[in-house]
């Protein structure tokens, strides 16, 4: 499938005259995939965690937050394909709209495939997704190291809605910190927080 394709429910959703988030044209990609976890305060303070794959950005929703514990499993719900110049996005999506809040963006950086067959063969990332299990490892600002995401329930199931579970890899209580309090978290981008950000009303 097309990007163009990909991204017809994220367009959608949304009214581009109302929203600066970017429609999503061609975005020239680097050597490697990239990641972005942004903290989204809409009708529900979630985390958007965000990884790159081919032409779009894959999205999971994860009410708590990616930790670096790996103690911790986190709920990642799937949500729509995002383009890839999304994860540059932060600002304010105007009330009554699709997500309508405040975003900043908490994370971003490059992460590597390592997704193997029982082999130890390579698998390609989007198989592996599609498979249900792909690990991974980050590089970012503030996320480092090697993640799992597994799906534990979904369509193929009988399930209503299709659920992961983001997991940091190693030993639980290894003295991985926890995900920071949202609201006081600062945007790598800006070093703004989700307070100053809706009062400079999405600018800068």
């Amino acid at each position: 499938m097309s990007g163009s394709d990909r991204l017809r429910e994220y367009r959608g959703k949304r009214d581009f005259d109302r929203t600066a988030e970017p429609r999503g044209e061609v975005a020239a990609s680097g050597e490697e995939p990239h990641f972005v976890v942004q903290i989204h305060d809409a009708s529900t303070l979630h985390f958007d965690f965000r990884l790159q794959v081919g032409d779009v950005l894959k999205s999971w929703s994860i009410p708590k937050g990616p930790s670096a514990d790996p103690g911790d499993k986190r709920l990642a719900v799937p949500t729509e394909d995002h383009p890839l110049e999304y994860e540059n996005f932060e600002g304010v999506i105007p009330a009554g709209e699709y997500g309508g809040g405040t975003v900043i963006v908490w994370d971003r950086g490059t992460y590597q495939p390592l997704s193997h067959d029982r082999r130890g063969r390579p698998v390609p990332f989007e198989e592996s997704l599609e498979r249900g299990h792909a690990t991974f490892r980050l590089d970012g600002s503030k996320l480092h190291g090697e993640y799992a995401l597994t799906r534990f329930r979904g369509a193929e199931r009988g399930d209503r809605e299709e659920a992961w579970l983001l997991v940091k890899a190693g030993r639980a209580g290894s003295g991985g910190h926890r995900t920071p309090d949202p609201r006081r978290a600062r945007s790598v981008r800006s070093g703004r927080t989700l307070a100053q950000v809706a009062a400079d009303g999405g600018e800068g």
